[in-house]
């Protein structure tokens, strides 16, 4: 990256020209109006001019309290036949001109004679005239998933955005809410009312209809995740296929190679395959298509963002194999199909199996890219919603790291004392197992699941504090992040030039009822740090330099994502080879 595209970066971070940032959730009820009046109020605490353009409350008393605050633009009238309608107005919001203006329900259809016919088209417009917005939709208006959605909700979805908006915009950011929390709120009429709750879970609530919209939310924002880095740093395998090649047991292999390094699978069809054929076998496998053809023999080696190209024995292989390449190269016999038998096992396979035998208590994770995305603080914030639908819930541990808006959240409520444990001189404060169990609350919050415990604990690791939680009968709700990953630990080193000396075995996340993205983009964690929000000033530029440059925050970002989607599918994968020969030469 050369010294002008860094400073337009710089810029950008430090906020200096109007932004476009869009919140998409996978139903309605994810919390996007609460998030959009959220950031505002930090905005405005921040010192910029922040109103609201559109907003949907509801009627919903909490929400009406957090917008009671800001600045409201006041709305156009349109009256259609004999009933007045408001809408937001564009005009007025030139005119005031704030810094930021929020508006929600982007997929609307503007009403009456206004400039844009597209609530998207508003918020477009007004970035080109210096004006930020943040905004937020529902996955299934978007025009790549609209048909899909259309199937799945069992109606028509009338408003559209297109891809090329959430391509413009600065930050896509994904809201990822679990199902069984989509459905406690229909329930608890906080998203339909009363009469519309059976019709509802029936319906876009459905379970089945939930997970599938989530699953199209990750992969949507997988896709938007275009990290700029060199080939061998992205954390994708290419596989190119020709003509004389039998398609289904060479992706096969090169599949299980990808699982197996922790790497996505893209498909890339040379000229002269069916693309039917093979785009059926790629989704089988779990792979993406290209829409393009090309072929390596003839590309530059740059142009190639993989980590690891395929491909099968022939002359392309031959001439790839004898030149310096940017990325590795994975080179299989037509004729070899072999895949073993012995599936990857869990130490933690029996504890899944127990699980259901002795009613453990659910597990739910919440995952994120890198310290700052909020993890801790969305765990909190689900404490004050199970507690005010009257469940029995505890903070067992919590780390606020001197975060004062984390440490808010603990006011109301009750935080269980940590266990004190002194040793050659140091007093460590740990989360006091016996003590949670011996209260026995229905849902406990224990933050940090990769933490390693002081010496003297009685176990060494807090992930296992958390499985002796879940045997009491007691629900557990933690916190992790991606590096922390045993099985990506080389994946990581590969990505970022980080050694992470503190990890976790990936059986243990195999265990959870629930994973959470709590997604956040590069750009707003950077801006975090340096605000001091998530470490002391003397550790800011450093981090920035090292591990939270911005296209480390790309791919761990990526990684995340493709885990959340990956913790609903566990498949057993069939080891991508019989024996390993490895050679070293000087």
């Amino acid at each position: 990256m050369d010294r002008t595209a860094r400073a337009e970066e710089l810029l950008r971070e430090l906020g200096w020209r109007a932004r476009l940032v869009v919140y998409v959730a996978g139903a309605p009820g994810s919390g996007k109006t609460r998030r959009l009046l959220g950031d505002a109020h930090r905005l405005a605490e921040d010192g910029k001019r922040v109103a609201i353009g559109w907003i949907e409350t509801k009627g919903r008393p909490d929400l009406e309290r957090m917008a009671a605050g800001l600045h409201r633009i006041a709305p156009r009238h349109v009256i259609i036949g004999d009933r007045a309608f408001e809408d937001f107005d564009y005009a007025a919001a030139l005119l005031e001109k704030p810094d930021v203006i929020v508006l929600d329900e982007l997929a609307h259809d503007n009403l009456g004679n206004a400039p844009h016919a597209k609530r998207w088209q508003d918020a477009l417009a007004l970035k080109e005239r210096g004006i930020g917005v943040i905004g937020a939709f529902n996955i299934q208006h978007l025009e790549t998933v609209a048909p899909v959605a259309e199937g799945l909700i069992g109606h028509p979805v009338r408003e559209i955005v297109p891809l090329s908006f959430l391509q413009a915009a600065d930050e896509v950011v994904a809201l990822d809410v679990s199902p069984r929390i989509l459905q406690s709120r229909v329930r608890a009429g906080k998203i339909v009312n009363e009469q519309d709750i059976d019709r509802a879970l029936n319906g876009i609530f459905k379970e089945p209809t939930l997970y599938m919209l989530r699953e199209l939310l990750l992969r949507t924002i997988d896709n938007l995740t275009l990290p700029v880095v060199k080939a061998g740093r992205t954390s994708m395998a290419a596989a190119f296929v020709y003509p004389s090649v039998s398609p289904a047991p060479y992706l096969k292999r090169t599949a299980a190679v990808a699982a197996a390094l922790d790497l996505g699978l893209e498909v890339v069809a040379t000229r002269g395959v069916d693309r039917a054929a093979l785009e059926r076998i790629a989704r089988e496998l779990g792979g993406e298509m290209l829409h393009d053809t090309a072929d390596p023999a003839t590309l530059p080696g740059d142009a190639l963002r993989a980590a690891l190209v395929a491909l099968p024995m022939g002359k392309a292989a031959a001439k790839l194999a004898n030149v310096p390449l940017p990325y590795d190269l994975f080179v299989v016999a037509s004729d070899q199909t072999y895949l073993g038998e012995n599936p990857v096992t869990s130490p933690y396979s029996q504890t899944a199996g127990d699980r259901l035998r002795t009613g453990y208590g659910t597990l739910t994770v919440y995952i994120g890219a890198a310290a700052g995305a909020g993890k801790t603080y969305a765990m909190l914030d689900r404490a004050h919603q199970l507690k005010g639908e009257a469940i029995d819930v505890v903070v067992g541990f919590v780390e606020t790291h001197g975060r004062k808006e984390t440490a808010a959240l603990l006011d109301g409520l009750e935080v269980m004392p940590p266990k004190t444990i002194a040793v050659n001189g140091i007093v460590y404060r740990e989360f006091d197992r016996d003590a949670l169990i011996a209260r026995k609350p229905q849902v406990a919050l224990i933050d940090e699941l990769a933490h390693t415990n002081a010496p003297g604990s009685i176990a060494p690791k807090r992930f296992y504090d958390v499985l002796a939680v879940l045997r009491a009968g007691i629900d557990v709700i933690t916190t992790l992040n991606i590096q922390h990953l045993e099985g990506l630990s080389d994946t990581i080193l590969r990505l970022t030039g980080t050694i992470v000396r503190e990890t976790l075995p990936d059986g243990i996340l195999a265990l959870a009822d629930e994973v959470i993205l709590i997604d956040v983009t590069p750009e707003t964690l950077r801006q975090r740090l340096r605000e001091g929000k998530i470490y002391p000033p003397e550790r800011c530029e450093t981090a920035l330099a090292n591990f939270f440059r911005t296209e480390n925050l790309f791919v761990l970002r990526e990684l995340a994502l493709r885990e959340a989607l990956r913790a609903r599918h566990r498949e057993r994968i069939a080891s991508p080879f019989e024996r390993i020969l490895l050679a070293l030469g000087s």
